[in-house]
């Protein structure tokens, strides 16, 4: 048996946000401000059933961003809220937004910050 620990957090989600090229940095920004830590941004390729969307003709961009970002579960609709507006995602063929809730993640916590939460 090992002798190393860590922390699961249980109370965690991951926010997962597709957007187009070029967006993916005013997305994490707001994420932090709204009080996420970080984010990782990939780079993706997408297709759909259309290459057009609606009536009005306009072609989508089909190389997309993808921002994850894992928050307390307190703070998730807040996060989710901000990183919808930024990415404008409430214009035709912006992206889409989504939330997984977590079942366990684990990742290194200074032990200053464990004591904290854990006294409070």
């Amino acid at each position: 048996m090992s002798t190393r620990e860590f922390t699961v957090l249980t109370d965690v989600s991951m926010i997962t946000c597709i957007v187009q090229r070029g967006k993916a940095d005013g997305v994490v920004q707001a994420a932090q401000d709204a009080g996420a830590q970080g984010a990782t941004i990939c780079y993706g390729y997408g297709s759909g059933v259309r290459e057009r969307l609606g009536v009005l003709g306009l072609a989508i961009d089909v190389e997309k961003e993808i921002i994850t970002t894992l928050v307390a579960d307190d703070q998730v609709d807040r996060v989710f809220e901000r990183m919808y507006f930024a990415a404008e995602l409430d214009v035709p063929g912006g992206g889409i937004i989504y939330i997984t809730k977590l079942e366990k993640a684990a990742t290194y916590i200074p032990k200053d910050i464990i004591d904290r939460i854990t006294a409070g």
